[in-house]
Formats: structure tokens, C-alpha cells, sequence
């Protein structure tokens, strides 16, 4: 068993020569304790050739046509252009997404 020398967490292992058995060599434990971990159970999707993709890259198309570009002389308007597209984008994905929920038996591809 090969620990990282001076951590902590890790030196805290267990040398069992009453587990032998028949085997010249004794039973090491350790133990190593782990954080929870959130696990993402759910993802926001579109899918390709939907019709939800179809209203989405519809949708966009129009929202982006509208978007003042005429002016854009300074780094304020052309924030404000970049800013309302960011939104535009981000209020036509949420309308046309699908929520997934991810289990055990999802596939991973």
C-alpha cells in the first residue's frame, strides 16, 4: 500500500496479522472518507431535428433580426447589443428546452 507521507486523512491505515490466513503477508486497511458529491440527476435539452428545435432556431432567428445593431459606436452600445443577444438566446432557450431526468438506466452517449 503506497500513502502520501504526511497527509493527514491518508495516515490512518490498519496492519491485520491475524488476517493472514495462510499467506506470509499481512492485511492492510484504510480508510478513506469522501465529501458528498451532488449529483446532476436531470439536464435541459433540445433535440436535433425536433420540433422544438425548429421553433427554437425559428424563434432566435426573429428575436435576433429585431436587435438594434444601427448605432453601435461605443463599447456601452455595443455591450448593450451583445447583452440582448446573451438574452435573447437565453429566453428562447428556456422556452423550447426539455428537461431530462438522468437515472441509472439513461444512456451515457
Amino acid at each position: 500500500m503506497f500513502l502520501y507521507s504526511g497527509s493527514s486523512e491518508l495516515d490512518n491505515h490498519s496492519i491485520h496479522p491475524d488476517w493472514r490466513l495462510s499467506s506470509n503477508y499481512a492485511s492492510l486497511t484504510i480508510i478513506i472518507s469522501t465529501t458528498e458529491e451532488h449529483v446532476i440527476s436531470s439536464k435541459h435539452i433540445i433535440i436535433k431535428d425536433s420540433e422544438e428545435e425548429l421553433t427554437f432556431i425559428k424563434d432566435l432567428t426573429n428575436s435576433i433580426r429585431n436587435i438594434d445593431t444601427s448605432n453601435i459606436s461605443d463599447i456601452a452600445s455595443l455591450n448593450r447589443a451583445v447583452n440582448k443577444f446573451a438574452s435573447t438566446v437565453e429566453v428562447t432557450w428556456e422556452k423550447n428546452l426539455k428537461v431530462i431526468n438522468i437515472t441509472r438506466h439513461s444512456k451515457s452517449w
